[in-house]
């Protein structure tokens, strides 16, 4: 069996690594409790910014309280923007009902001739075969009784991840008359011209891939804040960093989110509380750790 090089430190172990690398601690029971509580290893990613490799020492004057703010921070972070999603996620799930429905088919996703590459129909409806199978909800055992099995859409669209629902849409037919032009026109956006816009399939459906990825990220408890995120967005040019930054991140997909909004008043919502939890942890946040532009909320704005 490989023997991994590095060694299992004790929680008291833990606590002088912090001290050896010039970190300032008050209360080494205090530390201890929180190692207990959160783990060394996850508490690592929110002292990177504080971190300097070259001496593999911590910036001077970096206490271990604000290692646990940043934390501290980062968890209601993501609750923040997972309550938000959900809302943007029920309202996808709506309006794409509704749009597949204008067919007048309650079995729809079985219709190849909706969607414009036939083997990805195939390969997203076994995703769709295989998320179906997974649910326990009891309306989709209801129609295995009554129904001879068969889901309609309003109930499959229930059930299907926010991954799958973005394979659906980026496949959908276009043009007039067609489903995605129909989900498409609840998402529409202000051109530089001032003109009205439907944002093209696959503009539309890197909102939503990045929006799940974002989405998933917060459900599994990952660190959001100070992190490469390498699903990348079609953003609005008004919207653009200039110069570009050198990686994707949370702008980026806060972004997304916006052009995905389930309604300006809870979009609104939204950002005044994102903005307040920056004020109010102003002191161990950095904007560009989120890769905000310091008139970020002029760019969220709606």
């Amino acid at each position: 069996m490989y023997r991994y090089p590095k060694q299992i430190l004790t929680i008291e172990q833990q606590v002088q690594s912090y001290v050896d690398a010039g970190m300032e601690i008050a209360s080494r029971e205090d530390v201890e409790k929180a190692l207990k509580a959160v783990g060394f290893y996850r508490l690592r990613g929110y002292s990177f910014q504080l971190y300097d490799n070259s001496t593999k020492k911590y910036v001077p004057g970096t206490k271990f309280e604000d290692i646990l703010g940043i934390y501290t921070f980062d968890q209601e972070l993501s609750e923040l923007v997972f309550s938000m999603i959900s809302k943007i996620e029920v309202a996808l799930r709506a309006r794409l009902v509704d749009a597949l429905l204008i067919h007048g088919e309650p079995l729809v996703l079985q219709d190849s001739s909706i969607f414009k590459e036939k083997k990805l129909y195939w390969r997203n409806m076994a995703a769709v075969a295989s998320e179906i199978a997974r649910s326990n909800d009891v309306f989709i055992k209801h129609n295995y009784d009554n129904y001879e099995g068969e889901v309609p859409v309003w109930a499959a669209v229930e059930v299907l991840s926010f991954g799958t629902l973005s394979k659906i849409i980026k496949n959908l037919k276009t043009g007039n008359g067609s489903s995605y032009s129909f989900l498409a026109a609840n998402y529409r956006y202000k051109s530089p011209k001032g003109n009205s816009v439907i944002p093209a399939q696959k503009m539309l459906a890197s909102w939503v891939q990045a929006v799940s990825v974002l989405r998933n990220m917060c459900a599994h408890n990952s660190r959001v804040y100070n992190r490469t995120i390498h699903t990348t967005p079609e953003i609005l040019d008004s919207d653009k960093i200039a110069p570009p930054s050198a990686h994707n991140g949370l702008y980026q997909i806060l972004l997304a989110m916006k052009y995905l909004r389930s309604s300006d008043e809870e979009w609104v919502v939204f950002v005044d509380a994102f903005d307040k939890l920056i004020q109010n942890n102003s002191d161990v946040v950095s904007l560009k750790a989120m890769n905000l532009p310091t008139d970020w909320k002029m760019h969220l704005s709606v």
